[in-house]
């Protein structure tokens, strides 16, 4: 039985994408700090989806110790699609940030990312069918102002998948990975970015998607044979493409 693992499932684009591979008929992993809000989500995909087979995994991945902790749990299970994503935004000016803060968006989106990543691919790089999707963001592709830190964090994200993407090409390995980049979303990240519940995307976006409908796009990029889906920060419009960042064909060898 396969299962598709979503981190950071209890809100926004996760839970959406739980909801849109459930109603694919995809077994789900779903992974958040937030236990009652996963189970919540779990009631609710199975009363419209009762074969649908949900396993709920409680962990706070900004903390390291709890990281490899959670892929030990889904050893137990064959993964045939990871989805890497739980990410923190900040915004503030780099003088200005705060260090606890930093050092969890730091864990979050570039540490946990590139263990969980990691162990996914020594398991199943030649797993037919096995894709692994981070989340990045098209702040991932393009700086923006007052967020540069989260902008470079997602730099690392897209950097690090579109590398790994072209390492296993070269290898002929089966498994694919791929990056997700979406500008504003209405989710709970501007809030937290903002440090602000009250924060109002109508106010402060001329333009955004729902999170249902990037579930969507990931959907779109999960069926495709493209390495990146990216949404444009200017038109909002949803691309997929081969990696966009320069690279040297030609692997470095040890001297």
């Amino acid at each position: 039985m396969k299962y598709t693992v979503i981190t950071g499932a209890s809100s926004g684009i996760g839970l959406e994408t739980a909801r849109a591979f459930a109603k694919k008929g995809k077994n789900l992993i779903l992974v958040a700090r937030r236990k009652q809000k996963l189970q919540l989500l779990k009631a609710e995909l199975l009363k419209e989806y009762p074969t649908v087979q949900i396993v709920l995994i409680i962990k706070d991945l900004s903390d390291r110790e709890e990281v490899l902790a959670f892929y030990e749990e889904t050893k137990a299970y064959q993964v045939e699609t990871w989805i890497n994503n739980a990410g923190l935004g900040y915004y503030g000016s780099v003088a200005d940030q705060s260090m606890e803060k930093i050092y969890q968006l730091i864990q979050l989106n570039i540490e946990a990312l590139t263990v969980l990543s990691t162990c996914y691919v020594a398991d199943y790089e030649m797993i037919e069918g096995a894709q692994l999707i981070n989340v990045s963001s098209a702040g991932g592709y393009k700086n923006v102002q007052n967020a540069v830190t989260y902008c470079a964090s997602k730099f690392y994200v897209s950097a690090f998948t579109e590398g790994l993407a072209l390492e296993l090409k070269a290898k002929q390995a089966s498994l694919q990975a791929k990056i997700l980049a979406p500008a504003a979303t209405e989710t709970e990240f501007a809030q937290v970015a903002n440090n602000s519940a009250s924060y109002d995307y109508q106010k402060s976006f001329k333009q955004f998607h729902t999170s249902q409908e990037m579930a969507e796009f990931l959907l779109e990029l999960y069926y495709s044979n493209q390495v990146v889906g990216l949404v444009d920060r200017d038109s909002f419009e949803f691309t997929l493409s081969g990696p966009m960042f320069d690279y040297y064909p030609e692997p470095i060898k040890n001297m």
